[in-house]
Parts: structure tokens; sequence; C-alpha cells
């Protein structure tokens, strides 16, 4: 999305499927559980090898890693190491399942899983859910949320060409220009906003054309169009919109601020935190703990220690990597 990929978590070099299926068999067999031994495998492999150590366990012993893992382990601590056996997408869809079902849906949840992500992960995402669920994202989606925050959401994972979000292409400025005055058209020009053309947009275009589009726009209005959208737009929608507009400058910065809200006030959303955590380490999670550095002057790490204890505390600390 923004620059390089910054993770830290990428794996072991001399990785060894069947030496590291044994190492957890060990730490689980008998009596009591050596969670260290788990949580130093665990968040120090990729999640390809991950799968690959899953394989070989059953292959081994005959028994299906991630159930053993949850007859030992409990707690946050337990949803951390599920969390990382699953394969990303399939945590995703997890994620998004869970947020919709029962009463009420937790929108920030979709907006956080759905608007910051690119096309391939989109499509990903999409196919694992109607896999895994026999049911289409979308579809489940429409009946749980509703209005212009349901069109663009609908728009984000659609997955026609002209549907979803378009990484591939280059940018081009002559059409950046074009779209910048739409959305200007659409708002600030206008008595009310037009959010049909705002969705088209936000929903369409590549991040790095997006980039391009919104510099365009403040040089027609004069105006940012974060500041644009704070005015014109309300509820999950400006959630929403916010979402894309800052993930286009910088996504690194939005997780850092989502995982900031998280650990404020009363209690700590550990859902959040964990997904955060581990749906990011390898992709920018060293980017988001720099970012999380410099906009609220502590570190990541002292933050995660200060709202976590024991085994769990241990585990998201691992996937931070060194200082």
């Amino acid at each position: 999305m923004t620059g390089p990929r910054e993770p830290t978590v990428v794996g072991v070099a001399n990785f060894n499927a069947a030496e590291d299926a044994a190492a957890l068999r060990a730490a689980m067999k008998g009596f009591g559980t050596d969670e260290q031994a788990i949580i130093d495998i665990l968040t120090t492999r990729s999640n390809a090898q991950r799968q690959e150590i899953s394989k070989a366990f059953t292959r081994e012993y005959g028994r299906d890693l991630i159930e053993d893992l949850k007859s030992e382990l409990g707690g946050h601590f337990e949803d951390v190491i599920v969390a990382l056996m699953l394969p990303p997408e399939e945590y995703l869809c997890k994620e998004l399942n869970k947020c919709m079902e029962g009463l009420g849906t937790d929108e920030s949840v979709l907006i956080e899983i759905l608007c910051t992500r690119t096309k391939k992960e989109i499509a990903d995402i999409v196919q694992a859910y109607e896999r895994l669920y026999d049911r289409p994202l979308a579809e489940h989606m429409c009946s749980e949320t509703s209005g212009d925050f349901r069109r663009l959401l609908t728009l984000i994972v659609t997955r026609s060409p002209q549907g979803a979000r378009d990484e591939e292409a280059g940018v081009d400025p002559a059409r950046a220009a074009e779209c910048a005055q739409q959305l200007y058209d659409a708002g600030e020009a206008k008595w009310g906003t037009d959010e049909e053309v705002f969705n088209k947009i936000l929903a369409h275009e590549s991040f790095a054309q997006l980039r391009l589009i919104f510099e365009e726009y403040k040089n027609i209005a004069g105006r940012t169009i974060e500041q644009a959208i704070k005015s014109e737009v309300d509820g999950e929608l400006k959630d929403a919109y916010s979402a894309i507009v800052e993930c286009v400058e910088s996504s690194a910065a939005w997780f850092a601020g989502r995982l900031r809200h998280a650990m404020q006030g009363l209690g700590t959303d550990d859902t959040t935190l964990i997904r955060i955590i581990v749906s990011r380490s390898e992709i920018d999670l060293q980017a988001i703990k720099r970012e999380y550095e410099r906009i609220y002057d502590k570190t990541l790490e002292s933050e995660i220690r200060g709202e976590t204890s024991g085994d769990y505390k241990r585990a998201l600390v691992a996937l931070l990597g060194p200082a």
C-alpha cells in the first residue's frame, strides 16, 4: 500500500516443519504445557511456515494442531496462537463473520478489514468467505448494513474488474484531475453530498491513484479531502471514507491510531489488539510501531506491556520483534 513492506515476522531460514511439529508436540504432552516453547516457535515462523508445521503435525501424529493448542491453552493467549495458525484470509473471514453475527454489527471491524486492503487481499477474503460460510460476503454484509455505507462496502468487495480496487494499473494524472473535479462537484460545490460519486471513486481507484486524486482535490478545493469528508459526511460512512483516505496517506499511521483506541479508556479491546498485531505482522508492523511512537510519544511495546499480562503479553511482544 504505502511504502515497502516492513514486517516484524519474516520466518526462519533453516526451517524444518517436522522438527517444529515435534517440539510443539513435546511442549503439549504430559503434565503441564510449555507455553514459552509454543511462543518461541509460532511467533517467529511465517504464516506459510506455520501451515507447513500444521501439515507435518497431522502427518506425524494424526492430530489437528489447532485443536491440540486450543485444548492446552486458554484466554487471550489462545486467541493469539489460533489467529497465528489460520491462513491470513481465513482469520480475517472469521473476524468479519464474528462482527456480523448475533445482535448488531460492529461496523468498525468491517471498516478496518475492508477499507484498508488491496484488491488482491480483498479477492482472497471474498473467496475464502464463501468457502468457509457457504454464502457470499457481499450478501451477508448487505443484510447487516444499510444505505451508502452498504453501497461502499459492496463496491469494495465486488470482484468484477470495474468493481474492485485496481492496484496494478499505473497512475493516470489526467484521470486523477477528472476524479478530483467529480469529487468536488459531488461534495463542496453543491448542497448535500452525492455519495454515489464518492463511493465509486473511493472504492475503485488504487491507493496510488487516490493519492494523486487527493493532491488534485486540494488544488481545486483549497482544502484537503479529509476536511471535506469531516464536514460533508457523518456516521460510519464518514469513518469508512476517512479510513480509506488515511490509509492512502499512511496505513501505518491509521493502524497505529486504531491500536491506540483499542488500548485507551476502560478495559482493552483485546480482539482488535490481537487482530492488528497478528494480521499486520508480516506486512507493516515495523512501520506501525514507528508511527505509534512518533504520534503518541510512547512505544507500542510499552503500551502493550501495560495493557496485557502473562503468556498473552509475551506472545504479542514477541510478534512486535526487537525494539
